[in-house]
């Protein structure tokens, strides 16, 4: 726990609160005022839904997030430099790594050109996201096909779709909710035999294919370090949001193997990590 390596022990001098959505976003508003109903001296959310309905429910107690994907477009903050809000924390560069995974993709499967994209559509930063992706996916001559799915319920028909469409390449898009489905969502495509790429590393780790986001370790101990400084007495409001140096690229070979995919060298030698 990088609250630990900075001197706090649970249960000594620090009292963690946890609620978990669960991927039951509907869930979030109500698990945040029950947080601040508690008056912590931080809230800490993970994502873009929770850091939005934590920043709803409280606009005094200090909020620290990781993993946001526009805190500026979605009120969360004011600028990126100087928040000039009650929440500080980590952006993700979605926009920017999601783009990366539609080259990747045309990389390897290079005749690829029916491309579905499977989202989550309450997912607001994601959604205003897509015209981009659109636009970018055009000049690697891909056509998206969106395939939504809003909560586990959604899944087996999103993929009975997908089974019936058969598209070259399937995007899991990223997302807090297929996060915790990743198990799930990843046996879903190997049981139909569909070529896959993700938008979150923790997929590769769970059988998927080929994965490119930033660290989500690297979020959360920066994610602690922010919190040892309001802790400390510092004002969210003056403290900049970080965004991630560095963007991982996992393939994994077992799973390449079983589908008949071969990695061009040139991936393999830009792969931060290899599965095999």
């Amino acid at each position: 726990m990088a609250l630990a390596e900075l001197g706090y022990r649970e249960g000594h001098n620090l009292v963690v609160e946890r609620r978990f959505a669960e991927g039951r976003f509907d869930r979030l508003s109500a698990l945040a005022a029950e947080l601040v109903a508690l008056r912590p001296d931080v809230l800490f959310a993970a994502g873009s839904q929770a850091a939005l309905a934590a920043s709803k429910a409280t606009t005094t107690i200090p909020i620290v997030f990781v993993a946001v994907s526009d805190p500026v477009g979605t009120g969360i903050v004011k600028a990126l430099r100087r928040p000039g809000t009650n929440a500080t924390g980590l952006s993700n560069q979605a926009e920017e790594f999601q783009i990366k995974i539609l080259q990747l993709l045309k990389e390897v499967f290079p005749s690829a050109s029916r491309v579905a994209l499977l989202h989550d559509p309450t997912n607001l930063p994601l959604v205003q996201m897509l015209p981009t992706l659109k636009q970018a996916a055009a000049t690697l001559a891909l056509n998206l096909r969106m395939i939504e799915a809003r909560s586990p319920e959604d899944l087996v028909p999103a993929f009975k779709l997908l089974k019936s469409e058969r598209p070259d390449v399937l995007y899991v898009l990223s997302a807090a909710f297929f996060v915790s489905q990743r198990e799930r969502i990843v046996a879903l495509v190997n049981a139909q035999r569909q070529v896959a790429v993700y938008g979150q590393n923790d997929f590769a780790g769970a059988g998927g294919l080929m994965a490119y986001s930033f660290s989500v370790i690297e979020q959360y101990r920066s994610g602690a370090t922010f919190i040892d400084k309001i802790l400390k007495g510092a004002n969210p409001a003056e403290l900049p949001v970080e965004q991630p140096t560095h963007f991982e690229l996992v393939l994994n070979l077992k799973t390449a193997k079983a589908q008949g995919v071969t990695f061009p060298r040139t991936v393999l030698l830009r792969a931060d990590r290899v599965i095999e």
